[in-house]
Formats: C-alpha cells, sequence, structure tokens
C-alpha cells in the first residue's frame, strides 16, 4: 500500500467532520456532492467505511 492510499485523518476526525457538515447542511449529504466540496473527507471515510453511507449513517446516529 502507498503512501498515497493512506487516509487523511483518523476515522474519529472522518466522522467528526461529517457530523459537523450534515448539522450544517441537512441531512442530506450527497457523496456526489461531498466529492466535489471535500473529497478528502470522502476518501478517508470510504478508507475506514465499507461505504460512504455508511460512514455518514455511523456519524450522525444517536449515542
Amino acid at each position: 500500500m502507498s503512501s498515497m492510499d493512506q487516509p487523511l485523518q483518523s476515522a474519529n476526525s472522518v466522522l467528526n467532520q461529517i457530523k459537523e457538515l450534515w448539522m450544517q447542511n441537512g441531512e442530506h449529504l450527497s457523496k456526489r456532492e461531498m466529492k466535489k466540496m471535500h473529497p478528502d473527507i470522502v476518501r478517508s471515510a470510504l478508507y475506514y467505511y465499507p461505504s460512504w453511507e455508511h460512514a455518514v449513517s455511523k456519524a450522525i446516529e444517536p449515542e
């Protein structure tokens, strides 16, 4: 695995950033839009989770 494959942030950091975006943008965080605006978050989320949707649901689920 090359260093280019490594995420830019930790799994917790990714979830926190997704949660912040969700709070700012409402319930809809489409992968297409987030990939345009925040490609680093999407890339890191897909490193840790099987899909963008999985990462979003994990980030916004009640604790």
